[in-house]
């Protein structure tokens, strides 16, 4: 799972900075993950339930997401489609590119005149280059974007994919999976 924040980058509190550190890299394959994450930190797992669902009623913590390895899925082509757009439509169509169920990001990004002419990228995904091509198509079609430059840049070999990161690392437990230490103190901090 992915988890994007808002958010400083360190929070006050040691126990949620130590569950935000926890839940970032992924929930542990488990039938219960909040009692595992618990368990490293602690804590019940009720709390851990709590504490989270503050840190994401306040904003702090903006959303939980999967990671999908689109490869594994038999999605072998994605491209990175950039559009060289007018600057006053390029929220409109950012929005209506994002609102298309098979374009999984949608951002601007500023232009580089003379040689990068684009504002905004998008990322479709498909089992192959003529279906991303296909995608691309229909984006053109359904948002009224025929005669607009864009380019569809394919990846190559993937070195690494994971969610973004944002909390520093906590010495509060090992990796799930790993021993636990002999002793800790209460509260998620390890005792000196």
């Amino acid at each position: 799972m992915d988890m994007k924040t808002a958010g400083s980058p360190a929070l006050a509190d040691p126990i949620e900075a130590a569950l935000v550190a926890a839940v970032q890299g992924g929930l542990p394959l488990s039938p219960r993950p909040y009692a595992v994450i618990a368990d490293a930190l602690d804590l019940d797992e009720a709390e851990v339930l709590v504490r989270l669902a503050r840190l994401i009623g306040s904003g702090t913590i903006k959303r939980f997401g999967v990671v999908v390895r689109h490869q594994e899925l038999g999605y072998r082509a994605n491209a990175m489609v950039v559009w060289a757009l007018p600057e006053g439509r390029v929220g409109e169509v950012g929005r209506r590119l994002g609102g298309l169920p098979f374009v999984t990001l949608s951002y601007r990004r500023p232009r580089r005149l003379p040689d990068w002419p684009y504002n905004l990228f998008t990322m479709i995904h498909g089992r192959d280059r003529a279906a991303v091509l296909a995608l691309i198509e229909e984006a053109k079609e359904r948002c009224g974007l025929q005669g607009i430059e864009c380019a569809a840049l394919f990846s190559g070999q993937r070195f690494k994919q994971r969610g973004a990161r944002y909390a520093a690392p906590v010495n509060t437990a090992p990796p799930f999976g790993m021993p636990q230490p002999a002793h800790r103190g209460r509260r998620g901090v390890r005792a000196a």
